[in-house]
Order: structure tokens, then C-alpha cells, then sequence
């Protein structure tokens, strides 16, 4: 599988548009998990102006995305606690930026199934999150009525990708659709 910094999961029968369409932007992929492709693009960014600039000009020409997720980090696991340390590290890095925020992390899981539980780890890094703040002197809320951010973590087997979101960007690119 090659490196990827964006996970597509695409809505029934828009399989094959989706390749089409994405292949435009950069790498496209298949998984071995149904309708979930992965991208390496260069820019994210750019990317992610791209597609919304398409959207904008028809409406329905990303019809075939059921969420798209660009990710900042990524790396490879072979057990629970392992994770939990490499993901834990990156959301420390990401702490100082919720300060005094309202936020929560959501997983989308695919791939090692019995050996990691989403909801489990969701919690365990918003205590992470907390915890490092607090050390700081600083605090945050845990909540899903309205965020000011959101940190996505997306698994392909034993690989995670993960991003920070802020509630301005979520407007911006509403093809992105985290809690979807």
C-alpha cells in the first residue's frame, strides 16, 4: 500500500466516479475495505481548495464522497499500545491550540477488528488532550454539541493518519463530514 494523506469514503456506486474525479488531484487507491480509497496529494491545502471550488461551480459533482479526510500525520501500529503512544504524542503536540476550547476526538476504524476499540481510544485521547493541558494550567471541554475543533483519527489496517479541524474549516469544507 503506499503512503497516503487522504482517506476517501465513497457512497454506493460512486466507486469508479470517484477514481475518475480524484485521479485529477493525485495518487488514488484502493483498500481492502469496502468503498474506502486513500490519495497521497502533494498540497492538502491546495487540494482541499480545489475540490471546494469544484463543489462550489456543481454542486453535485462530488456526489460520489461520503467523507473525505486529509490528514497532517500519519504512522503505522502493530498493537493497541502502540497507538496509544504514537497518537497520544501527536495530540500533545496539538494541546496548546484547545486551550480553552470545546472539542473531541472521533475515530473511524477500519482494520483491526477486537484489538482497538474506537470509542475506548476516543476517550483515552481526549484524557491525553486534557491532561496535557491541564499540566499547562490550562483547560478544555470535551463536548459534541458544537465544537470549536475536532481531531480525526482515520485507520487502514495498521496504519493511522490523524488532523486537527477547527469549526471555520469544517464550514469551509463541508465534503469533509467527520462525524459522518
Amino acid at each position: 500500500m503506499m503512503e497516503w494523506n487522504v482517506v476517501v469514503s465513497v457512497n454506493e456506486f460512486g466507486f469508479k466516479r470517484a477514481r475518475e474525479v480524484l485521479r485529477a488531484y493525485g495518487a488514488v487507491q484502493k483498500t481492502a475495505f469496502y468503498n474506502v480509497l486513500t490519495m497521497k496529494v502533494d498540497d492538502t491545502g491546495q487540494f482541499m481548495e480545489a475540490l471546494r471550488e469544484r463543489s462550489e461551480a456543481d454542486p453535485s459533482s462530488l456526489s460520489f464522497l461520503s467523507r473525505l479526510i486529509p490528514v497532517t500525520h500519519t504512522f503505522s501500529f502493530q498493537s493497541p499500545d502502540e497507538f496509544e503512544q504514537k497518537a497520544g504524542a501527536i495530540v500533545t503536540e496539538w494541546a496548546p491550540q484547545l486551550a480553552g476550547k470545546r472539542f473531541h476526538v472521533r475515530i473511524h476504524r477500519r482494520g483491526f477488528k477486537g484489538k482497538l476499540s474506537s470509542p475506548e481510544e476516543e476517550r483515552f485521547l481526549d484524557k491525553v488532550v486534557l491532561e496535557a493541558l491541564h499540566k499547562e494550567g490550562h483547560s478544555a471541554q470535551v463536548t459534541f454539541e458544537d465544537p470549536d475543533a475536532i481531531i480525526i483519527i482515520e485507520t487502514i489496517g495498521q496504519r493511522a493518519g490523524l488532523s486537527l479541524w477547527t469549526r471555520e474549516q469544517l464550514q469551509r469544507y463541508p465534503f469533509i463530514r467527520i462525524d459522518n
